[in-house]
C-alpha cells in the first residue's frame, strides 16, 4: 500500500520579496496575543518614560524660574503677619502712636493692599519685614479691630531672597520712602544717626550713613539730613517728636545754637518744663522761641563787629579798553583784558614808580 504525500496550499504575500529588512516580520495580524500584549506594553513604558522626561525637565524649568523670579523679588505670596518681625532692620518711620492710619485702613477695606509689603525668609515659616512698616501695622490694627482671622490673618507680601546684605536692605527700605512726600528730615536724622551706631552696618559715622542710605537723594537734601543729624546730637535727649519739626525750623534753629551755644541749656530746661504728657505743637512753639533768641543774638553779634573796610570802584575808560578799578585799605587791583606777563618788566616797574609817585604828590 503506497502512502500519499499530504500537499499544503499557502498563499505568500506577493510584496514579500521587497519588504524591508526592518520591517515587523510577524504582522499583528498574523501575531499571536502574548506578542500582542508584550508589544502594546512595551510601547506604554516607552510612551511613560518620555512623558516622565518631560515631566521631569519641566519642573526644573519652573524651578529655575522660581528662583529667578524670587531674587528678582517677583514671588508674592498671602504671609501670616504673626510670622513677620521687625527687629532686623532700624526703620526710618517711627510709629509712636501719632502716626494716623485711618485713611490707609479704610483704603486697604475699599480696595485691598494695592502694594504689597516686602520681607526676606529668614527661618522656616519665618519672616523679617524690608518695606512697608505702614501696610503691616494697618493691617494688624484690622484684624485687631474686626476679629476677622480670615481677612486679615494673611498679609500679601512680595518675598526677596534671603542672604542680602544689610546695607542693601536698609536701601530697599529708605528708597521706598524718599518718594513719600511726609517723611521728615528728622526721621531720615535719627535713622542715619542709629545706623551709623549699630555695629553690623560698618559705618563708621553719621556723614558715611547719610551717603550709603540715601544715595538716591540730592546733594542739597543730604545736607540737611546731616543738619537735622548734628541739631539731633544736641536736642535729641530733650524732644520726643523730632519727625515732626519742619524742615527750616530744624535748620534756623541749628543756625541758632551754633551762633548761640547757651540756648541749647535754655532748650532743653524749657522742653522739660512741659507738662506730661507733651505734643508735637507745644515743642514747635519752644523751638521756635529759640530760634527767635538766635536771631536777636545774631543782629547783636552783626552790629558789634568791626564796619568793613570803604573800597572805591571805578571804570577807566582808555583806547586799548576799559579798566575796571577796586581800591581799599592796602590794596589796589586793577582789571584790564591785557596779559601782564607778556609785558616788559622793566617798563611795568618805572610804570608803577611814576603811577605811586604822582599819587604821593
Amino acid at each position: 500500500m503506497s502512502k500519499k504525500r499530504r500537499v499544503f496550499d499557502i498563499d505568500l504575500p506577493e510584496d514579500l520579496d521587497t519588504a524591508p529588512a526592518h520591517a515587523d516580520p510577524m504582522p499583528s495580524s498574523r501575531r499571536g496575543p502574548m506578542a500582542s500584549a508584550v508589544r502594546e506594553n512595551a510601547d506604554a513604558l516607552s510612551n511613560r518614560a518620555e512623558l516622565e522626561a518631560r515631566i521631569r525637565a519641566e519642573n526644573d524649568r519652573l524651578a529655575h524660574e522660581h528662583v529667578r523670579l524670587k531674587k528678582a523679588g517677583l514671588i508674592t505670596d498671602l504671609i501670616p503677619t504673626e510670622a513677620i518681625s521687625m527687629t532686623k532692620l532700624i526703620r526710618d518711620r517711627n510709629l509712636n502712636g501719632t502716626d494716623d492710619l485711618s485713611e490707609l485702613k479704610g483704603s486697604i477695606q475699599a480696595i485691598g493692599l494695592s502694594n504689597p509689603v516686602q520681607v526676606e525668609q529668614i527661618g522656616d515659616g519665618v519672616y523679617e519685614l524690608v518695606q512697608g512698616v505702614r501696610r503691616l501695622t494697618a493691617w494688624r490694627e484690622l484684624w485687631n479691630e474686626t476679629g476677622d482671622e480670615e481677612a486679615w490673618a494673611r498679609i500679601p507680601a512680595t518675598i526677596i531672597a534671603s542672604g542680602e546684605s544689610l546695607e542693601r536692605l536698609y536701601r530697599r527700605m529708605v528708597d521706598e520712602n524718599l518718594v513719600r512726600k511726609d517723611i521728615s528730615f528728622g526721621e531720615m536724622a535719627m535713622l542715619a544717626k542709629e545706623y551709623a551706631s549699630d555695629p553690623d552696618t560698618g559705618s563708621g559715622d553719621v556723614d558715611a550713613a547719610v551717603l550709603e542710605l540715601f544715595r538716591s537723594a540730592g546733594k542739597q537734601k543730604r545736607s540737611y539730613i546731616r543738619a537735622f543729624a548734628q541739631l539731633l546730637d544736641v536736642i535729641g535727649p530733650h524732644i520726643q517728636f523730632p519727625q515732626e519739626i519742619p524742615r527750616q525750623l530744624g535748620l534756623d534753629l541749628r543756625k541758632a545754637i551754633d551762633a548761640r551755644p547757651a540756648l541749647a541749656e535754655r532748650l532743653a530746661k524749657d522742653l522739660g518744663a512741659l507738662p506730661s504728657p507733651r505734643n508735637a505743637e507745644d515743642e514747635r512753639a519752644i523751638l521756635v522761641e529759640i530760634v527767635r533768641l538766635g536771631v536777636v543774638t545774631g543782629s547783636e553779634t552783626q552790629r558789634a563787629r568791626k564796619p568793613r573796610p570803604a573800597r572805591t570802584t571805578f571804570r577807566l575808560e582808555r583806547p586799548g579798553g576799559a579798566a575796571k578799578v577796586t581800591a581799599s585799605h592796602g590794596r589796589l587791583e586793577v582789571r584790564l583784558d591785557t596779559d601782564f606777563s607778556a609785558k616788559d618788566r622793566r617798563r611795568m616797574e618805572d610804570a608803577l614808580a611814576m603811577f605811586l609817585q604822582q599819587l604821593d604828590e
